[in-house]
C-alpha cells in the first residue's frame, strides 16, 4: 500500500498516496463538520462558510485566489455535506506547495468581508431558489426532513433564504474558529508527491488551527413519515426509503450491495421490473447512504401521474421480493460492479484523496483495497436478505412532489412493506 499517514502536534492528520507513474497532484482539507453540527438558527452556514473562503483572506482577493491557481493550469473548488467540508485543489505535481499555500489560506485567513458577505447571501439564496424549482432535487431535502425531523441532520444543506440572511460577519468567524480545528481537520494528497515533503509544508501551511476538539453533534434519530407537496408539474417524483447503516455497521456492505442489485443499474431489479417490463418511468434508482450515527437506504423514481398507482406498489413488492431470496448470478454481478467501481477509482488522484480524507473520518484510519474488497465478496444472500429485514425494521420514509390524486395512501404502503 502506498499510503503514509503522519499525526501533527495539534492533531492535524496528514496522510498522503503516492501514485509515481502521474504528473498531478490532488490535495485538499476535509473538515469533520456539515450541516448536522448547525444549530436551527444558522442552517447552511457551513455551505455559507465555504463560499466565502474564496471571497478573500488576509493575503488574497477572490481575484488572487482563482488567477493563481488557474495560472498554473490547476482547479480549486469545494463542497457541503451534512457531516462534512472538504476544500480541493488538483495541480501539476511541481505546483504542490502553491495549492497548499492556497487551502491553508482560505481556511485560516478569510477576512469575511462584509460586501463580498451580502453578495455571496445573495448567490445562496439563488442557489436555495434553483433547488425549489428542480423537482428532483428538492425532493431529497423533503426526504431528509422526513425520516429525521427536528433535528439538524434533518435540515437543507443550503440552508433557507432566513437563516441565510442572518448570519453576519461575527457568526461566521464563531463558527470557524470553534469548528474549523486540527483535530476536526483531515489533510490528504494523492498522485506524484513525497509524503515528508508534503507534510513538512502543510505543517508550516496551518499554524493557525487549534488543538481543541470541535463539538459533536447531536445523535441521529430516525422516524420516518409521509410528506406529499402537491405541485403542477409533468412528473411525479417519488423517495421511497427507510432506516439505514451507519459507517462502522456490520451490514454497511451488505446494504451497499443490496442497493446495488435492487437499482444500481440497468440489469438490477428495479430497473428490468419497472422501466423494461413496465414502462413505468424513465429514471429509477437506490441507493444505500451511510453517516457516522445512522444511514439511509432509499429508492428514487420519476414517473407519470397515472403511472404512479402502479409504480409504489411495485416498488414495495421488489422490495419485499429481495427478502426472499437472491439468485448467484445477480449477487456475483452486484459484488462485481461494486468492486469495479473501486478499482476503477484507484486510477484518479482525485478519488484517492477524497477516499483517504472519508475513510479517516468515518473509521479513523485509511483502509487498503484488499480490505474493502474482501468486505464486498464475504457479502453472501443470507447477507442480503438480512439487510432487507434490518431496513424494513422501521417506518418508511415517503416524499412526493406533483400529483398526488394516484398516490397510495401511506398505511396502505407501510402493509404492504408488512408482508
Amino acid at each position: 500500500m502506498t499510503v503514509a499517514v503522519t499525526t501533527l502536534p495539534n492533531g492535524l492528520r496528514v496522510l498522503t498516496d503516492t501514485m509515481p507513474t502521474v504528473e498531478t497532484v490532488s490535495l485538499g482539507a476535509w473538515v469533520d463538520v456539515g450541516t448536522r453540527h448547525e444549530t436551527a438558527e444558522i442552517n447552511g452556514i457551513s455551505h455559507l462558510m465555504e463560499h466565502m473562503a474564496f471571497k478573500g483572506t488576509e493575503r488574497r482577493s477572490a481575484q488572487d485566489i482563482a488567477e493563481q491557481i488557474e495560472n498554473v493550469g490547476g482547479h480549486l473548488n469545494a463542497y457541503t455535506s451534512r457531516e462534512q467540508t472538504a476544500y480541493y485543489a488538483k495541480v501539476l505535481k511541481e505546483d504542490m506547495a502553491l495549492a497548499v499555500d492556497i487551502v491553508a489560506d482560505i481556511l485560516q485567513n478569510a477576512v469575511f468581508d462584509p460586501e463580498e458577505l451580502k453578495r455571496e447571501q445573495a448567490v445562496v439564496i439563488q442557489e436555495i431558489n434553483q433547488a425549489i424549482d428542480t423537482p428532483d432535487d428538492i425532493v431529497f431535502d423533503h426526504f431528509q426532513a422526513t425520516a429525521y425531523p427536528s433535528q439538524a441532520l434533518g435540515r437543507p444543506v443550503l440552508g433557507t433564504p432566513e437563516t441565510v440572511r442572518g448570519i453576519d460577519r461575527d457568526t461566521l468567524h464563531a463558527f470557524l474558529h470553534g469548528a474549523y480545528t486540527a483535530p476536526a481537520m483531515v489533510v490528504t494528497a494523492a498522485g506524484n508527491i513525497d509524503h515528508d515533503t508534503f507534510v513538512a509544508e502543510v505543517e508550516r501551511q496551518f499554524t493557525g488551527l487549534k488543538g481543541a476538539a470541535a463539538p459533536k453533534p447531536e445523535p441521529a434519530v430516525y422516524a420516518g413519515g409521509d410528506f406529499r407537496e402537491a405541485r403542477d408539474l409533468e412528473q411525479v417524483h417519488v423517495v421511497l426509503g427507510f432506516d439505514g447503516v451507519p459507517y462502522d455497521h456490520p451490514q454497511f456492505y451488505s446494504a451497499a450491495v443490496l442497493s446495488t442489485l435492487l437499482g444500481g443499474g440497468m440489469s438490477s431489479r428495479l430497473f428490468q421490473e419497472i422501466r423494461e417490463r413496465r414502462g413505468l418511468v424513465y429514471s429509477i434508482y437506490s441507493f444505500a447512504s451511510s453517516y457516522t450515527d445512522g444511514g439511509l437506504f432509499s429508492i428514487y423514481a420519476g414517473t407519470g401521474e397515472d403511472e404512479v398507482a402502479e409504480l409504489i406498489p411495485v416498488m414495495c413488492d421488489e422490495i419485499v421480493r429481495v427478502g426472499d431470496g437472491v439468485t448467484d448470478a445477480e449477487l456475483t454481478r452486484a459484488r462485481a460492479q461494486l468492486k469495479a467501481g473501486i478499482l476503477m477509482s484507484l486510477e484518479s488522484t482525485s478519488s484517492r484523496c477524497e477516499q483517504l480524507a472519508r475513510q479517516v473520518l468515518a473509521y479513523g484510519r485509511p483502509m487498503t483495497t484488499d480490505e474493502v474488497v474482501a468486505h464486498i465478496e464475504a457479502v453472501d444472500a443470507a447477507a442480503v436478505r438480512d439487510a432487507v429485514g434490518l431496513v424494513l425494521r422501521g417506518a418508511p420514509t415517503l416524499a412526493v412532489l406533483g400529483s398526488l390524486k394516484n398516490v397510495e395512501d401511506y398505511e396502505k404502503i407501510k402493509e404492504r412493506l408488512a408482508a
